[in-house]
C-alpha cells in the first residue's frame, strides 16, 4: 500500500488533481470549461473521499464534467488513479476546504451538487459543520446555476431530520423531494443506483439511506 507521501507525490503529477502548489489552482476560477476543454455542465461531490459517486457520474454521464472536491489529498488520490484507469476526460479533482468553494468556481459556474455520505456532525456544538447548514447553503448558492439541483445521500437519521428543518426553514429553497428509505422509494434512480462503499457497508447493516434533493428559487 502506498504512503500518503507516495500518493502526494502521485497526485503532483496528475492532471486531473487540481491542487495548492500547481501553477493552474491559481486561475482554475472561471476556466474550468477550458480545464475540461468543452463547455459541459459541471457537477461537484462535495467531500467525495475516494471518489467513488464523482467516478460513477463521470461514467454514466460522459457529456458533463464532475468534479469531486475533498480537502485530504490521499483520499482523492484513489479517485483520481481510477478515473485516469478509466480514461474518464470528465472527471477531476479539487483539494481545498468546502468552505473555500468560491476561491475555486465563478458566480453561477456550477450546475449540481451531490453531498455523499457526509460526517453528520452530532454534537449541537459542530452545527456550522455540517455541510447542510445555512452557512454551506450560501456558498452553494453563489456558486450554483439558476435551477440547478443540491442532492444528499446519507445514513444518518439525525442529518437527514436536520437538513429538512433548514430546508424548511429557509425561504430560498423549493421543489424539496425526500425519502427516509430509498430503496422503497419512487425517488431510487434519481440518484443515479451509485452505490458507495460506505453505503453498501450501511445497506448490509440494515440502516435505511435517506435522500433529499431541492433547488434554490
Amino acid at each position: 500500500m502506498r504512503s500518503k507521501l507516495a500518493r502526494f507525490a502521485e497526485n503532483a503529477q496528475r492532471k486531473n488533481v487540481v491542487e495548492p502548489g500547481k501553477p493552474i489552482f491559481a486561475t482554475i476560477r472561471g476556466n474550468w470549461s477550458s480545464y475540461f476543454e468543452n463547455d459541459h455542465p459541471i457537477v461537484l461531490e462535495l467531500g467525495c473521499g475516494h471518489g467513488e459517486y464523482t467516478v460513477g457520474l463521470a461514467t454514466l454521464h460522459p457529456h458533463n464534467n464532475f468534479v469531486g472536491v475533498d480537502v485530504k489529498g490521499a483520499r482523492i488520490w484513489k479517485g483520481s488513479r481510477d478515473a485516469e484507469a478509466l480514461q474518464l476526460s470528465n472527471a477531476a479533482f479539487l483539494r481545498i476546504r468546502i468552505l473555500q468553494l468560491q476561491d475555486s468556481f465563478a458566480k453561477h459556474e456550477v450546475a449540481g451538487i451531490w453531498i455523499t455520505f457526509p460526517d453528520p456532525h452530532p454534537k449541537e456544538s459542530e452545527e456550522k459543520r455540517r455541510l447542510t447548514s445555512p452557512r454551506f447553503l450560501e456558498i452553494y448558492k453563489e456558486v450554483l446555476q439558476p435551477g440547478s439541483w443540491i442532492h444528499l445521500k446519507t445514513d444518518n437519521l439525525a442529518l437527514y431530520e436536520y437538513t429538512l428543518e433548514v430546508l424548511r426553514a429557509s425561504m430560498d429553497i423549493h421543489n424539496v423531494a425526500y425519502t427516509d428509505n430509498l430503496y422503497r422509494s419512487d425517488l431510487y434512480g434519481l440518484e443515479q443506483q451509485i452505490e458507495t462503499t460506505y453505503e453498501q457497508k450501511f445497506a448490509r447493516r440494515g440502516i435505511n439511506i435517506k435522500y433529499v434533493r431541492f433547488q434554490f428559487r
